[in-house]
């Protein structure tokens, strides 16, 4: 079994509780148990040879406050391990250990007292004289913000939230000692050792002990073997020792079964503990700052006539929530958040007040602030900056024929189809050349807000991009065939590019020998991060027509996922537009043979 933590606290309400707790532990109390061949070792502390009690009244005459009357003076610490660290062979030694681990396990105790309360832990004695290493800390729970002593504060009080700090505790010293392999005892255990003693010495009791001085089952004069044993086994109280063993090997398997599950559990909830610490301190990094804290940390003073005014420095600050205003006469100024509160009474700038903030803070509290100033900032920017209105390519007429035999000899796009287009001005040329297809929102009335441009000169031009500016989670490359323009949309094709679309819808158009029956909208969709949900969640017949390649089946699937209504669609050559030109030619080879068949047929005629 892997050794485990202990810490408990104790509360020290009066000066004579400290004086009596310093004698135990300085040994100026008879203590029957302890050897006094043995040493112990001062850890913190060592340097004042002062009487506890001097020390804690000194330090809490340094607060603003003094103590009430029930007030927990100063808080003792109990810190040790389970025998199993100190002594893995054999834990049973009382009084022996290790020397190296209980000088690992001493250090790592002493740093982590150190780390967590700094000067408030005034002392921290080692007992090495008893029968298990173990350390008594004293900590005065002072709180500077309040100018009182709070061990709830520190430590926690009654109720849940007390709980929460303790388990906390708990967590802090084992996460510390988790090196030197001692792990947490399993939250929220009810055990104690009482209790286990309690159980050892029911297993061992009657009949056990009774039937092992029972004369009765000594071996008779003259009896043999055999029937000494077979007497035995019949014997009543020698069935009970059986029963007791069996049970006894049954409920140690048990309780060891038990102590898996609840460290397996107890490291499950330490490993969400942890995650929950770090969601806390990111929602921590997503809050400004307190100005009532920071202002006390400037040396401001709060006004007792007016909590929520600070006094200092020559300023008269009013905090109000996030925001505050200064009503001295040479100031008069007003602001909000933990940054400009510091360079407005530092007289500092941005990177300045990060830097002070940290210095008080740390990092959470300077990131927070940090965050806090970007969103004002970010809100000011967004409600006075003016919008950028897309620009889309100015259209070069005298390029327009080079873009329409683009699009009618080399993709196989019908000539009339392709006008169409054009006068709808969802197709134009640019100066460069550009097929420039125009994306639009999908509103009652289609506005502009995006182009895809796809380059035709040369033989083999490759470019295809977007124009600058566009909107591509608001835009999209689309049209609109059969029904009347007032019919709603009943069927959706997506397909990856417009020169894509194009070609599906008259692929379609040729198969059917005429427009769709119903209303079909035609749209490019290039990745399903612009896919507009909300538009077509209700159109009951979705058809997804992108590639059959693992970019195009991947992003289909993931369209199914938002529109569970969508069904696939494969084409069967690389793409519709090859698919398209496939159809083209077929069609000009049928074309061919029926004239040669014809022709045939009239050579015949004429002879």
């Amino acid at each position: 079994m892997s050794p485990l933590t202990i810490l408990r606290i104790e509360k020290l309400k009066t000066f004579g509780n400290v004086a009596g707790s310093d004698d135990h532990v300085t040994r100026n109390r008879e203590t029957p148990n302890a050897d006094p061949t043995r040493e112990n070792v001062r850890l913190i502390g060592g340097e004042d040879e002062r009487a506890l009690e001097e020390i804690v009244k000194e330090k809490i005459a340094t607060l603003l406050h003094r103590p009430r009357h029930d007030a927990v003076l100063c808080t003792e610490m109990f810190l040790s391990a389970s025998p199993e660290y100190f002594r893995p062979k054999d834990p049973s030694l009382s009084g022996q250990w290790s020397d190296s681990l209980m000088q690992q396990w001493a250090i790592a105790s002493r740093d982590w007292l150190a780390q967590n309360y700094g000067s408030k832990c005034v002392r921290a004695e080692l007992h090495l004289d008893e029968s298990t290493p173990h350390i008594h800390a004293y900590i005065v729970p002072l709180n500077e913000k309040t100018g009182r002593v709070s061990h709830d504060a520190m430590f926690g009080g009654r109720g849940g939230q007390g709980r929460i700090k303790l388990s906390k505790l708990q967590d802090s010293y084992a996460a510390a000692l988790a090196p030197l392999g001692i792990e947490r005892g399993v939250k929220g255990s009810k055990a104690t050792h009482t209790k286990v003693k309690e159980y050892y010495q029911a297993v061992n009791s009657e009949p056990l002990t009774a039937v092992i001085t029972n004369n009765q089952l000594a071996p008779t004069n003259f009896e043999s073997a055999r029937n000494y044993v077979a007497r035995i086994q019949s014997d009543d109280q020698f069935q009970a020792i059986n029963h007791q063993l069996a049970d006894r090997a049954f409920m140690q398997e048990r309780l060891e079964r038990a102590e898996q599950r609840a460290r397996a559990s107890e490291k499950e909830r330490q490993r969400l503990e942890e995650i929950v610490r770090s969601l806390e301190l990111k929602t921590q990094q997503l809050r400004d700052l307190a100005l009532e804290d920071v202002a006390w940390e400037l040396g401001l003073n709060c006004d007792r006539t007016h909590q929520s005014r600070w006094k200092g420095h020559g300023h008269i600050i009013n905090i109000d929530g996030p925001k505050f205003y200064d009503f001295a006469p040479d100031q008069q100024k007003g602001s909000g958040g933990a940054i400009d509160l510091v360079m407005h009474v530092n007289n500092c700038n941005v990177r300045q007040a990060v830097v002070w903030l940290h210095e008080r803070f740390g990092e959470a509290g300077a990131i927070g602030a940090a965050i806090a100033k970007a969103k004002t900032v970010t809100a000011e920017i967004i409600q006075t900056e003016p919008r950028p209105q897309f620009a889309p390519p100015v259209e070069d007429k005298s390029k327009w024929t080079a873009v329409h035999n683009y699009l009618t000899q080399k993709r196989g796009i019908p000539e009339n189809f392709v006008e169409l287009l054009h006068k709808r001005g969802l197709v134009y040329a640019d100066d460069q050349q550009n097929a420039v297809f125009v994306m639009r929102n999908l509103g009652l009335y289609p506005q502009a807000i995006g182009a895809f441009l796809r380059g035709t000169r040369g033989e083999n031009n490759t470019f295809k991009g977007y124009e600058k500016g566009t909107k591509r989670r608001e835009g999209w490359f689309h049209f609109h065939l059969g029904g009347q323009p007032t019919d709603p949309v009943e069927k959706v094709v997506l397909l990856k590019s417009p020169i894509d679309a194009v070609s599906f819808a008259m692929l379609e158009y040729q198969r059917l020998g005429d427009v769709p029956p119903n209303r079909t909208l035609y749209m490019a969709v290039d990745n399903p991060k612009s896919l507009p949900v909300e538009q077509l969640q209700n159109i009951p017949n979705v058809q997804v027509a992108f590639d059959s390649d693992d970019s195009g089946n991947a992003a289909a699937r993931v369209v199914k996922e938002l529109l569970p209504q969508a069904k696939r669609i494969k084409c069967k050559a690389a793409d519709w537009n090859q698919q398209l030109l496939d159809y083209g030619q077929q069609l000009r080879q049928q074309q061919q043979q029926q004239q040669e068949q014809e022709q045939e047929q009239d050579d015949e005629l004429s002879l």
